[in-house]
């Protein structure tokens, strides 16, 4: 997986802390591999809360964002009861789409693992919009993005 370089001191980033629950776990106590998505799902909905872009947000201008590719890169194991952050930062992309891309540490800051996600912007019609919704490009712009 490349890792985007253009992430500066001005990208858009947040993070979200978890321990991991046994039912996040296989039999021998280690954070089953699908998890990890959803990890990258709370943080991005904790992105979401921080910079005024949640799912509901964005469905209350009339639009869904699904994920149409995602990646995920596994480093270390994760075991039940341990703590980690999930860092999700912002990809600015002149497409009508969200990129994100995620970082997962352990308690020692380790990194256990990464990964990438691509949503794109679908109207209640169903129809995929090939132009950034206006309410995004305002988005884009309070938050000094592009």
């Amino acid at each position: 997986m490349k890792r985007n370089k253009n992430i500066d001191a001005t990208s858009l980033k947040a993070s979200y802390e978890l321990r991991v629950r046994f039912n996040e776990t296989d039999p021998l106590g280690i954070v089953w591999h699908g998890n990890y998505i959803k990890y990258f799902e709370d943080g991005r909905e904790a992105f979401g809360r921080k910079y005024n872009i949640t799912y509901l947000d964005v469905n209350s201008y009339g639009y869904v964002t699904p994920i149409v590719k995602s990646e995920c890169e596994h480093k270390l194991p994760l075991k039940y009861g341990e703590k980690a952050i999930v860092e999700v930062t912002y990809i600015n992309t002149a497409a009508a789409k969200m990129i994100f891309q995620y970082e997962i540490k352990n308690e020692k800051g380790q990194v256990v693992c990464i990964g990438e996600t691509t949503q794109v912007f679908v109207d209640m019609k169903g129809e995929l919009s090939l132009n950034s919704p206006i309410f995004y490009e305002e988005w884009k712009k309070e938050h000094k993005i592009g």
